[in-house]
């Protein structure tokens, strides 16, 4: 069996993400494909409360001007799941204009929401990948941060 929620949401992104007929398929469907996978139902049943989580985020979403020209102060258990690279990360994501201070919320949002105690750097680039992917106005940043995780993905391999 796999092993979390986020190998869970690593294969449904791999998988199924580009697939038009991944978005018609029924969910039950879907979570049948994933047992059949060797997922454990424990698992599905929270990445797919992960996704809607990440549904209800966009449907939610403020404005930026609510955020402005702010310095994030992580809270305790955000900095114990999200080390200083991780930190960095977002901050740098930010200074260079591919999510804008909302989108970062976002992505804190869903890393918390993941079951890990901790996220390592790659596991952050895949979640936000996922929100990226998500927005409706972010084209050009999750194709920038898609060339960046598969970039880093063929160094590993190398």
């Amino acid at each position: 069996m796999k092993q979390s929620v986020f190998d869970v949401l690593m294969y449904l992104f791999e998988n199924y993400i580009d697939d038009d007929s991944a978005k018609h398929t029924d969910p039950e469907e879907l979570k049948a494909l994933l047992r059949d996978a060797g997922f454990g139902k424990n698992h599905i049943a929270k990445a797919f409360d992960w996704l809607e989580g990440l549904v209800r985020l966009q449907d939610a979403t403020v404005t930026n001007a609510a955020f402005g020209n702010t310095i994030r102060v992580y809270h305790s258990t955000e900095a114990k799941k999200l080390n200083v690279d991780c930190q960095g990360f977002l901050h740098f994501l930010e200074q260079m204009g591919v999510i804008d201070a909302t989108v970062r919320e976002h992505i804190i949002d869903r890393a918390m929401a993941l079951e890990s105690e901790e996220i390592d750097l790659t596991q952050l680039k895949w979640v936000v990948l996922m929100v990226l992917f998500n927005q409706t106005d972010s084209d050009e940043a999750y194709v920038w941060m898609e060339n960046m995780v598969l970039e880093n993905l063929s160094k590993n391999f190398h």
